[in-house]
This record gives structure tokens, C-alpha cells and sequence, in this order.
């Protein structure tokens, strides 16, 4: 069953993919999922690949919704990365991006953080 939750990540994750694309990345992949994990989007930008983690929230009671992206999650997101890479036997650069979408009134707020966390 479907929650609120789930709805507002999705709405989420379409908002931040339309972000990428406005930017110039390619989407290859949204919502890539592994045995080690998920990450929501895989993209290209120029000759590297972007392991991008999406965050949206109604409010910041809890904090920003890119503070959710606790270390313990970038380890998870860098396994399905490897994971990935492996599973297409390729070397290239790597870059996890942030995206942080705030839904105040009704209206979202996106800010987009490049190079979040290092491998």
C-alpha cells in the first residue's frame, strides 16, 4: 500500500530528474535498486557517471532534507555505486550529487549539491 510518504518521494525524485535534465545531465536510470540498497538517480554529466540521492521533505523540523543523507546512507549508496560499476565492468570518474527538495506550501524549493560526499 502506498503511502503519503511514498507519494511525496516520487514527487520528489520527478522534480529532481527534471532538475538534472535542465542542467545537462542524461538520465540513465531512476530508482536503481540492488541487494545493497537504492539509489534514486543514475546519470551522466559529460564523461562522468552521478550517483544522485534525493531527499524531499514538507518542513525542516527535522532539519534540511539533504541532512537526512547521514553517513551510514552515503555507505550504502557507494556499495550499490560499486555494485553498478562493477555489473558494467567500467572505470570512469564517479560523483554523488545531492538533491534536496523542500515542499513549502504547496510549492517546491530544490537545491541541488554537487560533489556531496567523496568515495
Amino acid at each position: 500500500m502506498k503511502t503519503v510518504k511514498d507519494d511525496l518521494g516520487r514527487k520528489g525524485e520527478k522534480l529532481a530528474a527534471a532538475l538534472c535534465r535542465e542542467r545537462g545531465l542524461s538520465v540513465l536510470e531512476l530508482n536503481h535498486r540492488t541487494p545493497f540498497g537504492e539509489i534514486d538517480i543514475i546519470a551522466r554529466d559529460g564523461d562522468v557517471l552521478v550517483f544522485i540521492e534525493v531527499k524531499t521533505r514538507t518542513g525542516n523540523v527535522y532539519g534540511a532534507p539533504f541532512e537526512a543523507v547521514t553517513r551510514r546512507k552515503q555507505q550504502k549508496i557507494r556499495s550499490v555505486a560499486l555494485n553498478y560499476m562493477k555489473r558494467l565492468r567500467t572505470e570512469v570518474p564517479v560523483r554523488f550529487d545531492v538533491i534536496s527538495v523542500s515542499m513549502q506550501g504547496g510549492k517546491p524549493f530544490l537545491e541541488y549539491i554537487q560533489d556531496a560526499f567523496e568515495v
